[in-house]
């Protein structure tokens, strides 16, 4: 095995300072502040988790210079609010277009930065492009364009703090709808990954006009800046519950407008079920990306005496799920190889994994599968510390770490119940999520135990997603603060309305849900 020929890190960081020479130096990456890309902030150092390659990393600035920046962003957000919509729509659409042509190079830094398999990496590009063509087609309705009703940008820009996984259909796709609507933005790169396609994305953006800033940083020292500085208009936030905790707490006495998207433990309730075939299929296309998604589905509640069926379901799938080097070939000729998961994000997170498996089987869980990394495709002689085998535990103990918390990871844990109350308290565990489901042939049941789940959107027989398009999304209970996005709700969220508008979502004051 080989990695395919003009796919190498040296070739694609090659082609990043051929396309973006104003963003890649070519031993480093730059920061875009003031309209400008400059060569400040301090590269640390970095390496691909696909098989331990050192890389450029993020150009990290100080307070300072965040300072700098977000007062730029500000004046670049009282020239922008100003332009009309049918400038914004043609800039927004110029940058799409970029972004397009540049498609496989975003996607292959994708691959190389987070480890994406390809096929999952083009899917995170061409859903940003999709994505964006839609709202610019229905910009003019959502804002109520040229109605008394029309509504207005932001009173300053947009921050955006997001995680890691998601680049470009959940990052620039935001900030994209936020500039279409009216608003500078400013974006912070995710320490762990990311990074280089954020740039080359970033410079598409800027070539077309659009107002973005785009700094790298420790999220511990530029949090202030990025959340609570004068002027901004809202945050933006993707992320864990512990740093989202600390967004809520900075912006409690700020009333600023905010979008915090944190993790829930998404479960999937199995229950007088005979389906097993379609579950199946649902099973497999869960490991997608490792499970690496806010929307993963790593806790199953299975009905007791379902289980020997379950098990029957379950360990063939899991084990026939497909994992190891992205780009390893076995003849120049080949294509990419079609795998469920690469890498995980970096190689402490796949010993962590490890650490929380043996941590369940010492309190007495019962591992029903512990898959080996041996069993993936990889070139001879890689580093593989950074991949991590799915492995599923049966009944973790009530104390384990990740009883009650998502692993973000290929590890599975399976609880068994006998009555309904168990079933919901189990799936219930982590006080909200953004998506569960229920695999069940009895649609009573399904519906009236949708209706006591703490879950923003619920499946029967099928799993649900964050979405696209006219699709909303949004969290219950700790797993979502502020305003609900998606769809027309984006926009919404990133735009003022008339006087005493409630949005949809979650605030101190009330609770307001969509249809979902």
């Amino acid at each position: 095995m080989r990695v395919k020929p003009g796919t190498s890190w040296s070739e694609t960081y090659a082609r990043c300072v051929q396309a973006a020479p104003e963003a890649f130096d070519p031993d480093r990456l730059r920061n875009l502040t003031g309209g400008e890309w400059r060569r400040v902030g301090r590269p640390g150092d970095h390496v691909t988790p696909v098989d331990g390659t050192p890389i450029p990393g993020p150009p990290r600035v100080d307070y300072d210079e965040a300072c700098q920046a977000v007062a730029a962003a500000r004046a670049q957000h009282e020239a922008w609010a100003g332009v009309d919509l049918d400038e914004r729509r043609a800039r927004v659409t110029i940058a799409v277009d970029l972004i397009a042509r540049h498609r496989d190079l975003l996607a292959l830094l994708l691959v190389w930065e987070i480890g994406k398999p390809w096929r999952l990496a083009c899917a995170d590009v061409d859903r940003a492009i999709d994505g964006m063509r839609w709202y610019v087609e229905q910009i003019e309705r959502q804002l109520a364009a040229g109605t008394p009703h029309e509504r207005r940008p932001l009173p300053g820009p947009v921050s955006n703090i997001a995680s890691w996984n998601y680049p470009m259909s959940v990052q620039v796709h935001a900030e994209l709808v936020q500039a279409l609507a009216g608003n500078a933005v400013v974006a912070k790169t995710p320490s762990q990954g990311g990074f280089h396609c954020l740039t080359l994305a970033h410079a598409l953006m800027h070539r077309a006009g659009l107002p973005v800033t785009l700094l790298s940083g420790y999220g511990s020292r530029l949090g202030d800046v990025l959340i609570s500085s004068r002027g901004l208009g809202a945050l933006a936030f993707v992320g864990g519950r512990a740093n989202g905790r600390k967004a809520a707490v900075a912006l409690a006495d700020t009333g600023r407008r905010h979008m915090l998207e944190q993790e829930g433990l998404n479960a999937w309730g199995i229950w007088d079920f005979t389906q097993w075939d379609l579950l199946a299929q649902h099973l497999r296309k869960g490991f997608e990306y490792a499970k690496q998604r806010c929307t993963a589905y790593p806790r199953y509640v299975v009905q007791r005496r379902l289980f020997p069926t379950f098990l029957e379901t379950y360990l063939p799938v899991v084990g026939s799920v497909r994992f190891g080097h992205p780009l390893a070939v076995a003849d120049p000729a080949d294509p990419l190889p079609d795998l469920d998961f690469g890498p995980v994000i970096h190689a402490t997170k796949a010993a962590d994994l490890a650490a929380q498996f043996d941590e369940a089987v010492a309190g007495r869980a019962i591992p029903l599968y512990h898959g080996s990394v041996g069993d993936g495709t990889f070139i001879d002689g890689q580093d593989v510390s950074a991949y991590a085998a799915p492995a599923c535990v049966l009944q973790p103990p009530p104390s384990w770490s990740l009883h009650h918390a998502e692993p973000f990871g290929p590890l599975d844990s399976v609880v068994l119940v006998d009555t309904e109350a168990e079933l919901l308290a189990a799936m219930n565990a982590s006080n909200g999520s953004l998506v569960a489901s229920i695999a069940t042939d009895d649609r009573d049941f399904a519906a009236r135990v949708g209706e006591e789940l703490q879950a923003f959107k619920v499946g029967v027989n099928k799993p649900r997603s964050r979405g696209d398009r006219e699709e909303v999304f949004g969290g219950i209970g700790a797993s979502w603060k502020g305003a609900f996005v998606g769809g027309d709700l984006l926009v919404q969220a990133v735009t003022e309305g008339p006087d005493g508008e409630r949005l949809y979502g979650n605030f101190p004051e009330y609770s307001l849900f969509p249809s979902r």
